[in-house]
């Protein structure tokens, strides 16, 4: 490959350059070689201004904050709030900032929006008395505000009891992502602590449920409408709760049917203690014309009692602890085995709940009736109902329940809730079972 003859031209073109520009320097001075040129004055060279950052977009800037000089400042700081595809991981995160007392970081998941001067001060002087949540699950929805659009959340602080010492937070949903829209404290020390933290529909449902879950009685009565809502029902649902080891489901437990200005409905969903679903139940509130607080007006307990029937009573509806009474309102009642008058730990523990409620007020009285079935002659069944009703008010008595407040009554098998036999006239052992019980009538009012 020939090589290029480029730099050779290049050099000679130089030299033959340098050659002219020198004889015409001699012809012009008569000197050999031109003077060295003058030294360059050195400049200091000017940096070139650097370029202007670019502005941070509003969503970002709201994150951007100096470090706070103390709780309230901190939460005073806060940005526009988080919004997250899950709920109960947003709640998660701000729980976890609550405990480790980060109120930078608890104002930047709430967002400014939701934190008033009053609830700012309230949630510092929580933060700094160093709180711990209940674990596990201390993350609990409480139902729907708005269906598919507004939702009700809390956070369990450790101890709490019949579920008033919560934080709740009404989220909003706004462009796929949930974002706190309010939050509500519980009361701080001294304070007197309220019935139901939220006296809304919502509210209102929720405390009921927290109250019967926990078996207590007389709290749980508080939300109701009496006139409509017998403490029977109430009583069944404590126990109906308590037998079957129902839990309130951790997704939607309460879904909103309905809404209207006086009037809601909600669907109350439960679960097993395996976390496997069970059943729900509805209830309905109504709000008083003068503004009054929201009641529980009425519960159907059917599909709960249907799975009560399934998972403890062996299939057999009728074997239920809540039956309609034909005076009028519900009946408790409790069963006994073939010729037997002893109480089974079942039904010990569902009279625990009827001795609570007849403790908390001595004027309360209840009736009890002792039933059998048709097997055996009438004296010899009226006298076993006899001692079935007697060992109920017995057992009642020594819980602490004065004599007074409970009346009893020996009905043999004069009232079978099913038959005793078929059709044909052969044993129906299924009836007999149900017939084979003592009623417990709460004529309270």
């Amino acid at each position: 490959m020939q090589e290029s003859r480029f730099p050779i031209f290049f050099i000679a073109g130089s030299i033959g350059l340098a050659a002219v520009v020198g004889s015409l320097y001699y012809f012009r001075t008569g000197k050999d070689t031109p003077p060295e040129p003058p030294p360059v004055a050195e400049v200091e060279e000017t940096p070139a201004p650097e370029p202007e950052p670019e502005p941070i977009p509003a969503t970002q800037m709201d994150t951007v904050v100096d470090e706070p000089q103390d709780p309230e400042s901190a939460l005073a700081n806060a940005g526009v709030g988080l919004a997250a595809v899950d709920p109960a991981d947003l709640l998660a995160r701000i729980g976890d900032a609550l405990e480790a007392g980060d109120f930078q970081q608890l104002g930047q998941l709430i967002g400014r929006d939701a934190l008033d001067e009053a609830t700012r001060k309230r949630l510092a002087s929580l933060a700094a008395q160093g709180p711990k949540l209940r674990r596990p699950n201390a993350v609990q929805e409480v139902g729907e505000l708005e269906l598919n659009s507004r939702s009700r959340w809390a956070l369990w602080l450790e101890g709490a009891e019949a579920g008033r010492d919560r934080i709740f937070f009404d989220l909003k949903f706004d462009t796929g992502k949930w974002m706190v829209e309010s939050l509500t404290l519980p009361p701080g020390p001294g304070e007197p602590v309220p019935k139901a933290v939220l006296v809304d529909s919502l509210g209102i449902a929720d405390a009921f449920l927290q109250a019967t879950l926990h078996q207590e009685f007389e709290l749980a009565k508080e939300f109701v409408d009496s006139t409509t809502v017998s403490d029977a029902k109430i009583a069944g649902l404590c126990i109906l709760f308590e037998e079957g080891n129902y839990q309130l489901r951790p997704k939607k437990p309460l879904r909103a049917m309905f809404q209207r200005p006086d009037t809601a409905g909600y669907l109350a969903r439960v679960v097993t203690s395996e976390g496997n679903d069970a059943a729900e139940f509805s209830l309905v509130l109504q709000q008083p014309e003068q503004a009054g607080h929201w009641r529980v007006s009425d519960i159907n307990l059917d599909k709960l009692l249907a799975d009560y029937a399934r998972r403890v009573a062996g299939g057999d509806v009728y074997y239920t602890p809540l039956v309609k009474n034909p005076k009028g309102g519900d009946t408790l009642v409790l069963y006994f085995d073939f010729d037997e008058d002893t109480l089974a730990p079942r039904t010990q523990r569902q009279l625990a709940i009827v001795a609570q409620i007849l403790k908390t007020d001595p004027d309360k009285q209840l009736t009890l009736s002792g039933h059998t079935d048709a097997l055996g002659t009438e004296s010899y069944n009226e006298k076993l109902s006899r001692r079935r009703a007697g060992v109920v008010k017995d057992y009642l008595v020594g819980t602490g329940v004065a004599e007074h407040q409970i009346v009893t009554v020996a009905k043999g098998q004069s009232q079978p809730r099913r038959p005793n036999f078929t059709e044909s006239g052969e044993d129906n052992p299924e009836g007999r079972r149900a017939n084979r019980r003592a009623e417990i009538y709460l004529d309270f009012d």
